[in-house]
């Protein structure tokens, strides 16, 4: 049986204060930051090193270093390899809620340049539609799915994010979230998330609309590799939405990308659907890049017998690269 590598993005939440601090001292950090943060209009290395929690859980703050965060630690990984490109490691890739966006890049859809600063265009339009209108989010776990889906329904709330290994993300306004966590379902917990507002529903239908005319004229190229959607877990190989089809490489089309990225702002995010079609495509190692731990949190609990590294700090790199020279279907890939 052949090997087959993944690599994931985590999404909004994962960032800590001066979670930067130790990338720094990798060589060609500081300058691949500063080009960042120039793309993104704001200055990353500070909010990734100096920034307090508060600062840092603004919508439009966070997004921008969440995707900056991802790939400084993919390019040191890649640096450590013997590879040109990321195709020639990586099989599959995906990314959870703005994670998608690093992942559009480490799919070639998108230089690092390019989804700083698309993702600061959609982190900008997000805050705002928070502002506009109270909202928040709640992870419930545990429970029944039907009872829990129930049990959201009833509360007003949407499931803005299944993420499987029995969580789900309930969003929607602040009473009835007070209204579910009075009423939880049987066995669950229902926890509220620091997060500015109502991700993936439609108190977001105003960020969807200024954010689509933008994304879908952004700069972009077909996919080099297996990427897969956040909406439905497809590979973009599969989607044929505006009718470009499989794209010039194989693996789905520049506009589908971006579209689907624009609608993703409303849509809920199905990582069990991703999970279920990394199984699927028989993945047998996973590297979730920095800053990673929830993703790999949730494979270990919902792909039994895939070998996971979390890539937090340049601690882990050497890790991940030998998780990625074991794994990786692609020739050359030993580091």
């Amino acid at each position: 049986m052949g090997t087959v590598l993944a690599v994931v993005c985590p999404g909004q939440g994962s960032q800590t204060p001066g979670m930067f601090a130790p990338w720094l001292e990798v060589a060609g950090v500081a300058e691949q930051l500063d080009r960042l943060s120039h793309a993104a209009g704001t200055d990353l290395t500070a909010h990734g090193t100096t920034s307090d929690a508060e600062t840092i859980r603004d919508t439009a703050v966070a997004q921008p270093l969440l995707v900056a965060a991802s790939l400084v630690s993919f390019r040191a990984l890649l640096a450590g390899v013997d590879a040109a490109t990321a195709a020639d490691v990586v099989d599959v890739t995906a990314g959870h809620s703005v994670g998608e966006l690093s992942a559009a890049a480490v799919a070639g859809v998108l230089t690092d340049d390019d989804a700083v600063g698309l993702v600061s265009h959609r982190a900008r339009f997000m805050a705002e539609a928070a502002a506009a209108t109270p909202s928040g989010m709640a992870a419930v776990v545990g429970g029944d799915p039907d009872e829990v889906a129930a049990a959201i329904e009833a509360a007003g709330l949407w499931p803005a994010n299944v993420n499987g290994g029995g969580q789900v993300v309930a969003a929607g306004a602040p009473e009835n979230l007070e209204r579910l966590a009075a009423n939880p379902p049987a066995r669950a917990r229902v926890i509220p998330l620091q997060v500015a507002g109502a991700f993936h529903t439609r108190f977001m239908d105003s960020a969807r609309d200024a954010f689509t005319p933008v994304a879908t004229g952004w700069t972009a190229q077909d996919p080099s590799l297996t990427l897969l959607s956040n909406a439905d877990g497809a590979s973009y190989a599969t989607i044929g939405a505006t009718g470009s089809g499989t794209g010039a490489t194989g693996h789905g089309s520049a506009a589908d990308v971006l579209s689907r990225l624009a609608a993703q702002v409303v849509a809920p995010v199905r990582w069990d659907l991703c999970q279920a079609t990394l199984l699927e495509l028989g993945v047998t190692g996973l590297v979730e890049l920095a800053p990673a731990g929830v993703l790999t949190g949730l494979a270990r609990r919902t792909l039994k017998g895939v070998e996971t590294v979390a890539v937090k700090t340049p601690e882990d790199l050497d890790a991940a690269r030998d998780l990625v020279a074991r794994h990786s279907s692609r020739a050359g890939t030993a580091a």
